[in-house]
């Protein structure tokens, strides 16, 4: 109830004061920021001056508008350490209220950003909202404002990404894509991180965007980074990280055979799934490598061998993380899984037929299971009947 009162002892006179009244809106907004300790009785004023200051039939009371933005800075400061379930409804606020306090409000958000917000609120909230397009018409602004904008957002973006690389790497090359020497900077950034704490999920992601910038041979770099920082178990065969093991296999493939002979010895250390494995060598094996178009190179047009290096040591470990797989689901499977257990040993085939020796290897394979689990009749029985 005090603090109600209180709202309302000092949000009637601030709310009310004459158009331009400088002096008695400063010894308001003096008195509140010593008074009032609640950061979201101060957010509710600074909200109830901005919309007062900003009337849609008359001019802006560019005095209130400032206090306003006065308040939501020091609602920024307050809220900055601790939990506030509204603290990105009062960042994007802020951001609007300084929009419409101007340019130079804007530019003194951006570069004192380290003492409002935290790395990921200033790249992806305020820095790309300063420089968005509908920022640059709602202002009206001519081409060195834009450039003292576009300035200040990279610098940040660059300071955000070495203070929280994890959060932010991506966001800085997206604010410095325009900039040769900033952008140039925050991949240097990525790339560094990546040896530390970044997942193989974030670096997929920027390696991804790389890629549709038109840098295939980064994304490239990327990518084998975040592959060696994953670990498909053989069970795992649907984690969601197959899509991105499945196109950095593509994007190899598609460079070069230079570059899947790269990245095979990393996918045989990372993933131990058999269908995943598998699905890799057959999208190997189906259009020769090296159609990217990068310049300088040609394709041979080849279709590659599963017998030769790169693809041979692909499908070694195919082989063995089917053969792997099978003893572990046999250990424990109920009759309902038969049939799946079946097709399952459908496709191992498939593989096992690939090299020349193949249909050998796959014969003595199904015998080897034939005598060690000998004692599941019924399932034996399935497997002689489709196997031999």
């Amino acid at each position: 109830m005090f603090r109600e009162a209180l709202k309302k002892t000092l949000s009637l006179p601030l709310l009310s004061a004459p158009v331009g009244d400088t002096l008695r809106l400063r010894t308001i907004l003096e008195a509140i920021q010593k008074h009032i300790h609640s950061s979201s009785l101060i957010f509710k004023l600074a909200q109830d001056a901005f919309k007062i200051a900003t009337p849609t039939d008359s001019s802006t009371d560019s005095t209130l508008l400032n206090v306003a933005l006065e308040l939501g800075l020091q609602v920024m400061r307050m809220t900055l350490s601790t939990l506030n379930w509204r603290r990105r409804e009062m960042v994007r606020w802020l951001v609007t209220c300084a929009t419409e306090v101007g340019v130079q409000a804007l530019v003194s958000i951006l570069q004192s950003w380290y003492t409002l917000f935290t790395p990921t609120e200033a790249t992806s909230i305020v820095a790309a909202t300063a420089v968005s397009h509908t920022t640059i018409l709602r202002l009206s602004l001519d081409y060195p404002q834009r450039e003292e904008l576009a300035s200040c957002a990279r610098t940040l973006a660059l300071q955000c990404a070495m203070k929280d690389p994890q959060s932010c790497a991506l966001s800085a090359l997206t604010l410095c894509e325009k900039d040769h020497i900033a952008f140039e900077a925050a991949y240097q950034i990525a790339i560094d991180a990546a040896a530390g704490g970044m997942t193989h999920s974030q670096l997929f992601t920027i390696a991804r965007y790389m890629e549709l910038r038109g840098y295939p041979l980064r994304a490239f770099k990327l990518a084998s980074l975040a592959m060696s920082h994953l670990n498909l178990a053989y069970n795992q065969d649907t984690h969601p990280a197959i899509n991105d093991v499945l196109w950095a296999c593509a994007l190899s493939h598609s460079l070069g055979k230079n570059e899947l002979a790269a990245l095979i010895p990393l996918v045989v250390k990372s993933v131990h799934c058999a269908t995943v494995l598998s699905d890799i060598l057959r999208r190997c094996t189906v259009t020769a490598p090296g159609l990217a178009g990068i310049p300088g190179r040609r394709s041979s047009g080849k279709l590659m061998s599963t017998d030769k290096a790169p693809l041979r040591q692909l499908l070694d470990a195919t082989i063995n993380a089917y053969i792997n797989t099978t003893h572990s689901r046999l250990t424990h499977i109920s009759p309902r899984h038969y049939g799946e257990f079946i097709e399952f040993l459908s496709k191992a085939r498939e593989t096992f037929l690939l090299p020349q020796d193949g249909h050998l290897q796959f014969a003595q394979f199904i015998d080897n299971l034939k005598q060690i689990y000998k004692g599941k009749k019924k399932l034996m029985l399935l497997v002689r009947e489709r196997f031999g």
